[in-house]
């Protein structure tokens, strides 16, 4: 999981790209199938009845149909989202270390999720405020880092080290909000941590509409950001406005951005790490990486919610607890700062 186009040239694209989306999708369904499985309050053959129209009882219909298949969907579409807003982020911005956590821009997104549901602004009856305020919460973020960062923004290390102390302020307002509203607490924590618990239609409804206009406005600029991933002069050459390409990158990296952190919160190092990976799998045409990195994210988001699910269950087992929830927000927290670094020190190796 490197950076691996070499500046000036792009990376030769992996051989029968369709059959690797094609192996993904079916990745994807089969988790998504654990994840519809996983859980307490109703046994897989209640889920199985219920799917295969056995006549199951009303409490597990409503369970199955209005619980777990729109907390799936969430899942699915949250964790596309934001595997597309990192990969976006990395090549608009040519930079290994950019992606929504720590360039602000999921940071800002909790803030005015938090904000308009601390203040007051918004309420469980009107998601789309969550979302607008989610939304400018993000661009406030990444406008932000890219005031602070100045002559440096394409240093990666220069970069990351803005996008902390950015997080760090944001985090710090975030807090101010909690202090201020501190009644609010039980219901903004899923957006600070980032879970999938209590996903209802009406959550899903809201978010595929919004993720599947970003996400083709991604796919659109998947020519112009395969260019600026060349250099800015090399896009020039070729005809591409870089400034105007890159504001477009941003608004629609920050867009899915704001729509993932309005539905799910903040999962950590999903939109940084699985860029990388889609690179790897399927190189640097993002024409193909893109779809890749929306099927990575879901794979990625959709797997840690049902793994989340059974560790639940496990560990209440183990504790004797009557009702415990690991958020899947920790789980990707978790997993994904291990993985950094394991990267981290094998570039040290290498060099």
């Amino acid at each position: 999981m490197t950076w691996s186009a070499t500046p000036g040239r792009p990376a030769r694209a992996p051989r029968a790209p369709g059959a690797r989306l094609g192996g993904l999708v079916l990745l994807a369904a089969v988790v998504a199938c654990a994840d519809l499985f996983a859980g307490r309050g109703v046994t897989p053959e209640g889920v199985r009845a219920v799917l295969l129209g056995a006549g199951a009882d009303p409490t597990t219909e409503h369970i199955v149909l209005h619980l777990r298949v729109p907390r799936l969907l969430v899942a699915l579409v949250a964790g596309a989202s934001l595997g597309m807003a990192g990969l976006v982020l990395q090549s608009a911005l040519r930079n290994p270390l950019a992606g929504p956590e720590v360039t602000g821009v999921t940071p800002g997104a909790v803030l005015g999720a938090v904000a308009a549901t601390g203040l007051g602004l918004a309420g469980w009856d009107s998601p789309v405020t969550v979302v607008v305020a989610a939304c400018l919460g993000g661009f406030a973020g990444a406008g932000l880092l890219w005031l602070l960062a100045g002559r440096d923004r394409g240093d990666p290390d220069g970069t990351a080290v803005h996008g902390v102390l950015v997080s760090a302020v944001l985090a710090g307002l975030t807090a101010v909000v909690l202090l201020v509203a501190p009644g609010e607490l039980g219901s903004v924590v899923q957006w600070l941590i980032g879970s999938t618990e209590g996903r209802v239609w009406q959550h899903a409804h809201l978010l595929w509409p919004w993720a599947v206009f970003w996400g083709a406005v991604a796919w659109l600029l998947a020519g112009p950001l395969t260019l600026l991933r060349c250099g800015d002069e090399q896009a020039s050459a070729a005809g591409l406005a870089t400034g105007r390409g890159r504001g477009a990158a941003l608004v629609c990296a920050v867009a899915l951005t704001a729509g993932a952190v309005s539905a799910v919160g903040a999962l950590g190092f999903v939109g940084l790490l699985v860029p990388h990976l889609a690179l790897a799998v399927f190189g640097a045409d993002l024409r193909v990486s893109l779809p890749g990195a929306a099927l990575l994210g879901a794979v990625v988001v959709c797997g840690a919610d049902a793994s989340a699910q059974l560790l639940s269950r496990l560990l209440a087992t183990a504790l004797d607890a009557d009702r415990l929830t690991l958020p899947v927000g920790a789980l990707t927290t978790c997993v994904g700062a291990g993985l950094l670094l394991a990267v981290a020190r094998r570039r040290v190796d290498e060099r």
